[in-house]
């Protein structure tokens, strides 16, 4: 079942589209102008479009313009009189999908509206499909705090320097490492994240150096480990603060002497291996009581990258917003959804604790809650989650 929209000026023929894609279970609006059509068109979210070329007031040119301009993905079919081909091939060269002749084949409209909504499902399958196999890491943003954080991240991420990335929880700092590494040599290899904060500490050396089959009670074969897997790639050292004393003396040998020994061995093995950092910890209060190795923190911080908080940016928030309402929209397969002015002026009242995740979230529950338009009063309605 797919919605479909009919813009035609000739009653008759609407009628009879009408009745026809109905029988075939689809959802069908109607209009008798473009003028009509394109504000059904905005408020409404369709699969296909069948547009008339000859109508008063715009003709189906102009409006399989504007149509493909707001979404460039939803097949256009034009139905075109005699004597108006050359008109249809134009309006294919501007996006339309197809064209079909007065007067109406339905055998072969029914065949082309199947081919184009197959078509456009394939298309949204692409596009979900490229977002999973080739993620990008953006960092979006053009405030002074956020231009200094990519301008340090271009400047490093082609060497082999160390790095520390500090911030608050949900500022983005996986993403600043992800950047670090895919603008680096080392971008065809593995990229290997370890979250010091989820691993017992008495298993964060197995986590880390692999070990040995039998190295203690539930060891049943050998295991490598996160340095091995990162060998000639990077390893993110996420939440390094919350590593444990053992493991930090550990890492420090790794860091000094480019090898590492698996649990319940002897042997060592050399890893080439970048390593990159982060904390949403005062590094140097660690240190002050004990809680961290001086010695690594300075092996760590050759460089330093601080990642604001989204309150000490609120400026990038309309740029925010629109990436993800597209990432979204997208990933939902819907329509992009229009956030005007007042819901931008609301976002950006919000005190954001939780930073870009807390706004990702938030972006998410608007697009699902709110219809074609997202306003101020929706923001106010829904940013915090609804309760029960």
């Amino acid at each position: 079942m797919a919605n479909i929209l009919v813009i035609d000026d000739e009653k008759s023929i609407r009628n009879a589209l009408e009745e026809v894609l109905e029988y075939e279970n689809h959802n069908v609006d109607l209009s008798s102008d473009g003028d009509e059509g394109l504000e059904l068109f905005k408020q409404n979210q369709y699969d296909a479009v069948l547009l008339d070329i000859k109508m008063p007031k715009m003709d189906g040119i102009e409006v399989l313009e504007k149509i493909h301009s707001l979404s460039p993905d939803v097949p256009v079919i034009m139905i075109t009189g005699h004597g108006n081909v050359d008109t249809a091939v134009e309006a294919i060269k501007k996006g339309a999908y197809d064209f079909i002749e007065k007067p109406l084949d339905l055998n072969r409209l029914l065949i082309t509206i199947r081919n184009a909504l197959d078509k456009s499902e394939l298309i949204t399958e692409t596009k979900a499909l490229k977002r999973k196999v080739k993620k990008t890491y953006d960092m979006i943003g053009e405030s002074p705090a956020m231009k200094k954080v990519k301008e340090i991240t271009e400047r490093v991420a082609p060497t082999d320097a160390r790095v520390l990335i500090t911030g608050k929880n949900g500022t983005g700092k996986e993403l600043v490492a992800r950047w670090l590494h895919e603008k680096s040599p080392r971008a065809g290899n593995a990229f290997v994240e370890v979250n010091c904060a989820a691993i017992p500490s008495e298993l964060i050396e197995s986590e880390l150096f692999g070990h040995e089959k039998g190295a203690f009670t539930s060891a049943h074969k050998d295991r490598t480990g996160k340095f091995e897997q990162a060998h000639n790639g990077t390893i993110f050292l996420d939440e390094i603060g919350d590593m444990s004393f053992p493991a930090q003396a550990k890492v420090l040998r790794t860091l000094e002497e480019n090898k590492i020994t698996r649990v319940g061995s002897d042997k060592n093995i050399e890893v080439n291996v970048r390593v990159i950092a982060a904390t949403n910890k005062d590094m140097k209060k660690e240190i002050e009581e004990k809680r961290f190795r001086e010695d690594i923190y300075h092996r760590l911080s050759v460089i330093i990258i601080h990642v604001p908080t989204l309150n000490e940016r609120l400026e990038d928030i309309p740029l925010l917003a629109d990436y993800y309402n597209e990432m979204i929209c997208g990933e939902y397969g819907m329509q992009k959804k229009k956030i005007t002015r007042d819901a931008i002026e609301e976002l950006k009242k919000i005190n954001w604790t939780g930073n870009v995740r807390e706004f990702r979230n938030v972006l998410e529950r608007l697009i699902i809650l709110c219809d074609k338009e997202i306003t101020g009063k929706d923001v106010i309605a829904y940013s915090q989650p609804i309760a029960h």
